[in-house]
């Protein structure tokens, strides 16, 4: 099932994609999905980042270059950072270099706290696509990441929510920049698993239905300038486009 939040007349509403049309819904994260009869058509749909979520998590030392394993860890980003899918990047004249990240992100179902691998499936209710875009010499002397992952709609999320992906550790991730492929990758390369990523984060703090984990970028990143037109598609769901400004 495809999942998305769009924009209507009266305000964001969120719907699933069925016959070429957009059909409202009640609430996407009840156990048992109603409509609200309300339908948009797809063409001209505008698309706004699938969920708004109360905690945006990202995970630590989940990339395949560590020679050195270190101890799976998560940081909090802003979710002020978060744009919608066609948002402009705005990058900071002084910040530096500037990295675009494509991630798989995992959409959170209901409340998750100390969860087991056994349990961890449950939560979720599905996944869609970030960009974890990274003042990457900021990295350098910001050990908390506040500088470096701070920045105007510095993570765009979408364009949408798919909720059958049959193995969320075999997909691929691919970045473009100006159309031209700059890495491509998956999740398979990425050393802690999606369990292991739910399983660690709810061990420390509670996440809610509509909350955004990140599992990492498995080498799926690129250096942007203003200008640039940044597409990040993961297999089985879809393609997030932005501008750098």
């Amino acid at each position: 099932m495809r999942l998305a939040r769009i924009q209507t007349s009266a305000g964001p509403r969120h719907a699933v994609f069925r016959n070429g049309e957009w059909h409202h819904l009640e609430d996407p994260f009840a156990e048992v999905i109603s409509f609200t009869g309300q339908v948009t058509p797809a063409d001209g749909a505008k698309l706004l980042a699938p969920v708004r979520p109360s905690v945006l998590i990202g995970m630590s030392h989940n990339r395949p270059t560590n020679k050195h394993p270190l101890p799976v860890q998560a940081w909090h980003k802003s979710v002020h950072t978060l744009a919608n899918p066609g948002d402009q990047i705005k990058t900071a004249r002084d910040a530096g270099a500037v990295h675009v990240e494509g991630e798989l992100a995992v959409v959170i179902r209901k409340r998750a706290a100390g969860l087991t691998t056994e349990e961890a499936m449950d939560h979720v209710l599905g996944y869609t696509i970030a960009n974890d875009v990274t003042n990457a010499d900021q990295g350098l002397i910001d050990e908390k990441l506040f500088q470096a992952k701070a920045g105007i709609n510095y993570t765009p999320l979408g364009p949408w929510i798919e909720t059958d992906i049959r193995d969320p550790e075999k997909v691929n991730i691919t970045v473009r920049v100006n159309g031209e492929v700059r890495a491509n990758s998956g999740t398979f390369n990425l050393p802690t698993s999606v369990v292991d990523c739910l399983v660690y984060v709810t061990r420390w703090t509670t996440l809610k239905p509509g909350d955004i984990v990140m599992t990492g970028a498995p080498g799926t990143f690129a250096a942007v300038n203003p200008g640039d037109c940044v597409q990040i598609s993961l297999e089985g769901i879809g393609t997030l486009t932005s501008t750098v400004v």
